[in-house]
């Protein structure tokens, strides 16, 4: 099933069925084709859960060692945006680069769970962009800054509830040409570890999102760019440059 957030008055939740989006708000139910509506980002996290150096072939291209545990860091709420909305490049960077990256989205509340039972907390999957400035991220030496401008977190554009991701397909592209190309089974830690080992740390509430981490093959990004990312079993997020 995949479960949407769309910008129309009274109902702002709703499922896929082929071309159209069965909404339900307080009005009760309305149909409508999906080409009419605005997509929103499908959840709203308190927090976005990130994991840097998941991939060995990305790990290799920045230089770095394969981590013992999950290297974690948060993107605040602000930067979230949705589909086709506009990635904007704050003035104090002169390199901003795209990430395509599958997220986890949690279902329910989600504090020192096990591996074993770690999939039981999740709702779905989407797709996410971990945008970064990468200039700043080298001249801070930790990465806050250079992960949470505003619009720095395209997710969308849905959520898939029923999919496997051990094993999905991801690519990026830019302007059509393909940038980023790997499988989730490349990741170093899979996603039970994961959402297991963050609710050890922190609870996890509905709706956060986990970004698992993205592959080799980071680049930087330009004003008038077109940035798609697109996952096996999901779908295609896509987001203008400005």
């Amino acid at each position: 099933m995949r479960l949407v957030r769309i910008d129309k008055a009274l109902n702002e939740y709703g499922i896929i069925e082929g071309d159209k989006v069965i909404a339900f708000g307080s009005e009760g139910f309305n149909s409508y084709n999906l080409e009419e509506v605005k997509l929103l980002p499908p959840c709203l996290p308190t927090k976005a859960i990130c994991v840097g150096l998941n991939y060995r072939d990305h790990i290799e291209e920045m230089g770095d060692k394969e981590p013992e545990e999950p290297t974690l860091f948060i993107k605040p709420s602000t930067a979230v945006i949705g589909p086709d909305d506009f990635i904007v490049i704050p003035k104090m960077s002169e390199r901003v680069d795209y990430e395509g990256e599958l997220a986890v989205v949690i279902g329910k509340r989600a504090k020192n769970v096990s591996e074993k039972d770690a999939l039981d907390y999740v709702l779905g999957y989407t797709i996410a962009n971990d945008v970064t400035a990468r200039d700043l991220q080298a001249k801070d030496g930790q990465w806050t800054r250079a992960k949470s401008f505003d619009t720095f977190l395209p997710i969308g554009p849905w959520i898939e509830t029923d999919l496997d991701p051990s094993s999905l397909d991801i690519t990026t592209y830019v302007n059509g040409e393909v940038k980023q190309k790997s499988n989730t089974r490349h990741l170093i830690f899979n996603v039970p570890k994961l959402v297991s080992f963050i609710s050890h740390i922190m609870t996890l509430n509905p709706g956060d999102v986990i970004l698992t981490g993205t592959p080799s093959g980071v680049g930087p990004l330009k004003p008038g760019d077109v940035v798609t990312i697109e996952i096996e079993g999901i779908g295609k997020l896509t987001n203008r440059v400005k």
